[in-house]
């Protein structure tokens, strides 16, 4: 009896996982970025980020505050992170003319920055920033990955909607965690 018992223990310490049924995958995690803004004429706004520059001619160079928002204390680890337009990450997002994405350590330092929007091109002193997608002003569902920005440890991250000319807006923005679809299978076998 003792001895069926030990072989039981054993093969439960060496085969744990046999048997079990795998993890079920976690919901992702989604955050409201920003609130939406209506649209609104550029001259009509009166705060502005004074450190960014737009970098185009014909335009003004100053951007001007559409909307703001920022995340709670998230952590990325593996998940991969990407933008909506809802909570139930069906929709895009529009936004007239960037959102500029600033990357927080945990006391508040900024470690990267990213845009997001339509614009030739921004800069903060020497500093150009890049843009996470091609120039639009409207994004389908997770068209935008923000993997790459954002470290695997704790961070929070800022938007700020900034518009410099014409008229400028934005729509609901949620930010997602999740985990990466599974890549398609290049297995030939039995084929």
């Amino acid at each position: 009896m003792r001895l069926a018992l030990l072989l039981s223990l054993l093969w439960l310490d060496v085969f744990p996982r046999c048997g079990t049924r795998p993890t079920p995958p976690r919901p992702p995690r989604v955050v409201k970025l920003l609130a939406g803004a209506e649209e609104k004429e550029t001259t009509a706004r009166t705060e502005a980020r004074e450190d960014v520059e737009f970098q185009n001619a014909e335009q003004g160079r100053t951007g001007f505050i559409v909307a703001r928002g920022e995340s709670p204390v998230l952590e990325r680890g593996e998940l991969e992170a990407r933008l909506y337009g809802d909570e139930a990450l069906s929709r895009g997002f529009e936004v007239d003319n960037v959102i500029l994405l600033e990357v927080l350590d945990l006391s508040g330092k900024v470690t990267a920055r990213a845009a997001v929007g339509f614009t030739d091109g921004l800069r903060i002193g020497p500093e150009r920033i890049d843009l996470l997608a091609g120039q639009a002003f409207a994004f389908e569902p997770g068209e935008v990955n923000l993997s790459g920005l954002l470290p695997e440890g704790p961070f929070r991250l800022r938007a700020t909607v900034l518009d410099n000319s014409g008229v400028g807006r934005v729509s609901d923005v949620y930010l997602s965690l999740q985990r990466a679809p599974a890549p398609p299978s290049d297995d030939l076998r039995n084929q």
